[in-house]
């Protein structure tokens, strides 16, 4: 039996959220929808520019796969996550973070410099808006890895998001490849249209010949696989993924268990705030498969995941919240 669920690898981000208009954004020259890079002195211009709005922020650990593997922990998976981050006062709050969440994480002397920020504006609509800092994390790299917790994983996930670093890439085909060599099934997301637009063959590389198990949404999937449609997408996805999970929003999700497409309905909620569905919907849906759930299943309790954490402000869920939807499901 393997010791891990789910190994995860991403940046490290600490996250502040603020509630916006879309008139700041246009304002603010921001691109609405979408995650963009951005330096140290631009994320400084915009929280000056929103320091009125700082009120109500929320800080939280963050970045994609972390909040992936931080939902698979609180619904019981046994997980661990590599990234890097410095020995400042926000990366003192991610490891603390993190590690209250039940997630192992790699327990290596904190160097110098600046832990990575993100930036997370929701406007009216519960569109989500970030501009990201990556600081230090722009740097993770092979030193990072744990190669042994790789290996006695279930399942590597990765988040798309490493594509924009070279060194980031380089890890994350030095993980997938450590899997492959230990019989470990692979995973990845896709992270944002944005990914799939500018760094298309930066994640072709990253996903190799084939990966066991991929997750995007309906517009990444269009822009993957170049289709007008999603049926077309999903036939053309079997030649990148064994297996696949596309959400598809309020419409719920299309899932590919290698035999059989299941379209799995969505949940009628109230969205205040999409920030972290789809990683809600792969750690819930990660939990599930680790935990014998067939894929449908899975997707069940990804998409009812994912519906309460719309209907909320923040990408994640409160921890008790993780065993009501596991009792409903």
């Amino acid at each position: 039996m393997k010791q891990y669920h789910v190994y995860g690898l991403g940046a490290a981000l600490v996250d502040t959220e603020i509630e916006v208009t879309d008139n700041f954004l246009q304002t603010a020259n921001i691109e609405k929808g979408l995650m963009t890079l951005v330096d140290e002195a631009r994320q400084s211009e915009i929280l000056e520019l929103m320091k009125d709005h700082l009120v109500g922020s929320k800080r939280a650990s963050g970045g994609s796969a972390c909040n992936s593997i931080i939902a698979a922990s609180y619904f019981g998976a046994k997980t661990f996550y590599s990234c890097k981050v410095a020995n400042d006062e926000n990366g003192q709050f991610f490891h603390h973070d993190t590690k209250a969440a039940g997630v192992s994480i790699q327990a290596s002397d904190l160097p110098a410099g600046t832990t990575g920020k993100c930036l997370v504006m929701i406007t009216p609509d519960a569109e989500r808006t970030m501009n990201t800092f990556l600081g230090i994390s722009e740097t993770l790299d092979e030193s990072q890895l744990d190669h042994t917790a790789i290996a006695q994983s279930e399942y590597l996930y990765l988040e798309g998001y490493l594509v924009t670093s070279p060194t980031g890439k380089s890890a994350a085909i030095k993980a997938r490849e450590i899997a492959e060599q230990n019989n470990v099934k692979t995973s990845i997301s896709l992270s944002d249209p944005g990914m799939v637009q500018f760094f298309g063959d930066g994640l072709k590389e990253m996903i190799g010949t084939q990966v066991d198990l991929l997750f995007c949404n309906k517009d990444e999937a269009l822009s993957w696989t170049g289709t007008e449609n999603i049926e077309l997408a999903a036939e053309a996805m079997k030649a990148s993924a064994k297996t696949f999970a596309i959400t598809l929003g309020k419409e719920g999700a299309l899932v590919f268990d290698g035999k059989s497409l299941t379209t799995i309905p969505g949940e009628s909620v109230t969205a205040i705030d999409t920030n972290g569905a789809g990683d809600m919907f792969a750690g819930a849906f990660l939990y599930g498969i680790t935990a014998g759930k067939s894929f449908p299943e899975a997707a069940k309790l990804a998409n009812k995941a994912a519906a309460q954490v719309v209907s909320q402000y923040g990408p994640r869920l409160k921890p008790e919240q993780h065993g009501s939807l596991k009792v409903l499901n």
